[in-house]
């Protein structure tokens, strides 16, 4: 196996790794904390689908909530994508991936509230900072750091 096929191998496991542990934990965290507040699974999955469908998602039954499960992760994808292709030329990323992913984490988080869910279609609810914090926090251990340390495992650097 040559150089670059190693290193085209180690980018895609790093975005796979990454991106199907993101996916998962993120919309377990998001079932099991919003099940908390009374959110069902199916819901939350149709309120994501919501982004590219509006309100109509609502009454959409399975097949929107499999439109959301399936939305949800290829935002998962794109995240880990961004990371891994990010960590190439930012060598810090990998080095401190414990940091990097909690910053990671964090900006994933604010760029998806403040940027992407406001420029879809899904329904926009009042600020709140315990919803903030629990947001923040899900997005620190569920996104970031999976993403940081499955790009770190997989890294020929």
């Amino acid at each position: 196996m040559n150089c670059g096929t190693t290193y085209r191998t180690a980018v895609l496991r790093a975005i796979f790794w990454g991106g199907l542990l993101c996916g998962v934990m993120d919309i377990t965290a998001a079932i099991l904390v919003y099940g908390l507040f009374g959110a069902k699974a199916l819901r939350i999955l149709q309120g994501i689908a919501a982004g590219l469908i509006g309100l109509d998602s609502f009454n959409g039954g399975i097949s929107t909530a499999i439109l959301g499960l399936g939305c949800h992760f290829f935002i998962a994808f794109s995240a880990a994508t961004v990371f891994v292709l990010a960590s190439r030329f930012v060598p810090f990323l990998i080095q401190h991936s414990i940091i990097a992913g909690i910053l990671y984490g964090t900006t994933v988080y604010f760029f998806m509230n403040r940027v992407v869910v406001p420029l879809s279609n899904a329904r926009k609810y009042p600020f709140s900072l315990k919803m903030m914090l629990i947001g923040v926090a899900i997005h620190i251990v569920c996104v970031g750091l999976p993403i940081s340390i499955a790009t770190r495992r997989s890294s020929t650097l």
